[in-house]
């Protein structure tokens, strides 16, 4: 079964600057690479990424980056009811609750992060995994 996963920002940024969750991110973009799984994230996210990778790396590095990501990862955004749903909801943080709500709309399977107070959000409507775990439930 072909899962359709969103991506926190940490995962993307594990994975192209090479931190500590790296092979676990490598294996998932593996994956959405060989189209086993297909894999979205939000525009704030590849803003977020952009950011970080832009200090790392240069603005040409970071764009041509992010360019490569774009042709594995689909850009989704959430419409303005949902954006004040996610607000008006019990989360705290706001970009997560964002985050949440966008998948949720997208209807996505899981939602992965390496947030572990975000990961606590996890539901039936919308499980949030870690990437280890995410990897092992494919198993």
């Amino acid at each position: 079964m072909i899962s359709k996963i969103f991506l926190d920002a940490n995962i993307v940024l594990d994975f192209t600057l090479q931190r500590r969750s790296y092979d676990a991110c490598r294996r998932i973009m593996e994956k959405a690479i060989l189209r086993e799984i297909f894999a979205y994230i939000s525009p704030s996210i590849l803003h977020i990424s952009g950011y970080w990778l832009a200090k790392s790396y240069g603005q040409s590095e970071a764009k041509r980056i992010l360019v490569a990501l774009t042709e594995t990862i689909t850009v989704i955004d959430c419409p303005h009811d949902v954006a004040v749903a996610a607000l008006n909801g019990p989360m705290n943080d706001i970009e997560d609750a964002i985050q949440y709500h966008t998948a949720l709309f997208h209807r996505m399977d899981t939602l992965i992060s390496l947030d572990k107070k975000f990961q606590k959000y996890s539901s039936g409507n919308l499980p949030i995994h870690g990437p280890t775990d995410f990897l092992a439930s494919l198993s």
